[in-house]
């Protein structure tokens, strides 16, 4: 029995000096599109045990929008992180620090 395999691909059209104006996204295997004005893609090199980082950002991605974007991303890395180890401490602790950068973002307010 063959492997499933299954693509996400990220269209990026550049202005004329290569800085994104539309991200778009598509999975092969599903019906799912969309368009954003962020991604954060990230991939684990096992060979050199090293992060790669692919960051993209338009120009309409206001500054309030990508204070909530991380700390999104960093609410889901907790979990990710979670169902990946099982590791309940270090979760809560990257929540933890979450919530706190949202507070101090103006994000999360105080009395929350």
């Amino acid at each position: 029995m063959a492997n499933k395999k299954a693509q996400i691909i990220f269209d990026v059209e550049l202005d004329e000096n290569n800085v994104p104006e539309k991200l778009g996204w598509r999975a092969s295997d599903s019906n799912d599109t969309g368009e954003s004005d962020a991604a954060f893609i990230t991939i684990w090199d096992k060979h050199d045990k090293n992060a790669l980082r692919i960051d993209l950002w338009t120009k309409e991605m206001t500054v309030d929008d990508m204070k909530i974007f991380l700390h999104q991303v960093l609410l889901s890395m907790s979990e990710t992180f979670e169902r990946a180890t099982g590791d309940k401490e270090i979760s809560n602790d990257v929540k933890q620090f979450g919530l706190q950068l949202g507070k101090k973002m103006g994000i999360i307010k105080e009395n929350l």
